[in-house]
């Protein structure tokens, strides 16, 4: 196993109980963080490696990485991504919610290749590599058949992400369960062992659901001690809420999607037996889902995790989201005060931290990650990613949380997921992105032309 020291940026933990940034230097060993150490200062720059040698038993040669001018910041989660659209990236942007179901989902779906779930999941993550994203929630809804769903988790285990592989079933009738020898086949096969992939249900949910299935479905993920996800957008919850609330299906590994048109003793319920939300915020705005949930849940003490949703419609870049979450939220607050005769607040509702934590802590804990992923703490996984702040755009970054907010692709300098550089001096490892794009493209027009 090796070791590196990243050292000189200032980083930001997102731990509780330390600055919101701070100089500390990064050792990591092998997968993991091994410890935050005080700053080494310029003039023992040469002694650093027997600095860091004294935490450590055996002799190793440790890299040494100069991150002056960076800043660097847990990987970021995007916690609902459908990379399988990937290849249709803007073909829908003018859709409306109703308009991207008839096109998509009634039309283009059907017409996907094992080769197609393969190439638009890998360039999918692969792009969310590049924005920064080390884990995603993968809600993948097109598996005609398990030769579908093996090609996309090799997409995911072929980019080096790290990733929730939300298993769904297209256009699935309210009253068929979930098939659950697939998600067993799965279990036993490709998400047995390994670091990186985790398994977990994309479910109809009780919103598309008979009660029967509803409880059926949420059941058999908690009995394999999976997150199962659902989408929820926009009307009055049917019965088959109350039925799995009744059954005492609610939980922390339940995961909701949008979650508009919830009512806010149902938000309670489901804030209060631990479930998690995930907001895609430009895309709920966009096409028409509804108002982004973020008010509700931290009236009630709770926060959102943040998605992009679908790149056949907006982009995928998860700092994006925060971005936009933020804005429209003190958009709200700011309104509901002039509408009350108030005047003009003397501080923000929500504040900048808050919204990278939605894209960190947050998304973490929606896909069960969160005793891995999310912070940045001794025997957290290696998931880091630094910002270089010495661009036109950034300089000179006075604020190094709302610096990473002001961030965009130019400006992701490296990634490294588990230990492993996966981006490195501003461009992907390993990576012929010449013939990633060339496969992509002959997919989407293959697809398109349906």
């Amino acid at each position: 196993m090796t070791r590196t020291l990243l050292r000189g940026a200032r980083v930001i933990t997102m731990s509780p109980g330390r600055p919101d940034a701070e100089r500390v230097d990064i050792l990591i060993d092998g997968d993991r963080i091994a410890a935050l150490l005080p700053e080494v200062p310029e003039q023992v720059r040469e002694d650093v490696e027997r600095h860091a040698e004294r935490h450590e038993d055996t002799e190793r040669h440790t890299e040494v990485v100069d991150l002056t001018d960076r800043i660097v910041i847990p990987g970021l989660v995007n916690a609902h991504l459908h990379t399988w659209q990937t290849a249709l990236r803007s073909a829908g942007a003018d859709w409306t919610l109703l308009g991207y179901l008839l096109r998509l989902h009634l039309g283009v779906a059907a017409h996907y290749t094992p080769d197609d779930m393969w190439i638009g999941t890998f360039a999918g993550a692969l792009n969310q590599i590049d924005h920064g994203t080390t884990t995603l929630g993968d809600w993948c809804h097109n598996n005609h058949t398990p030769e579908h769903t093996d090609a996309a988790v090799r997409g995911l285990r072929d980019s080096g992400i790290r990733a929730v592989y939300l298993h769904g079933v297209p256009n699935r009738p309210p009253d068929v369960p979930h098939p659950v020898a697939e998600i067993d086949r799965l279990l036993a096969g490709a998400f047995r062992g390994g670091e990186l992939l985790s398994l977990g249900m994309a479910v109809n949910g009780p919103h598309y659901s008979s009660p029967e299935v509803a409880v059926a479905d949420l059941r058999a993920a908690e009995e394999r001690g999976l997150v199962a996800s659902m989408h929820e957008s926009g009307g009055a919850p049917p019965p088959a809420w109350e039925s799995v609330r009744d059954a005492g299906l609610f939980g922390p590994r339940t995961n909701i999607a949008h979650g508009v048109g919830l009512t806010e003793d149902w938000f309670r319920t489901l804030v209060e037996a631990g479930v998690t939300f995930t907001s895609t915020p430009e895309n709920e705005l966009g096409q028409g889902h509804g108002t982004p949930v973020t008010g509700q849940l931290l009236r009630l003490g709770a926060a959102p995790s943040l998605g992009t949703d679908v790149e056949s419609v907006v982009p995928g870049s998860v700092l994006s989201a925060a971005r936009i979450a933020l804005a429209h939220q003190r958009g709200l607050d700011h309104e509901r005060r002039r509408r009350e005769g108030l005047p003009a607040a003397e501080t923000p509702s929500v504040t900048a931290r808050q919204a990278l934590s939605w894209a960190t802590v947050e998304g973490a804990r929606a896909l069960g990650l969160s005793d891995r992923v999310g912070r940045i703490a001794p025997g957290m996984r290696a998931d880091l990613v630094a910002i270089d702040t010495r661009a036109l755009n950034l300089w000179p970054a006075h604020d190094p949380v709302a610096t990473v907010l002001h961030a965009d692709l130019a400006n992701i300098e490296a990634v490294m997921i588990a230990g492993r550089w996966r981006k490195r001096d501003h461009t992907l490892v390993g990576v012929d992105v010449t013939a990633v794009n060339d496969a992509l493209r002959a997919s989407g027009e293959r697809l398109l032309a349906h």
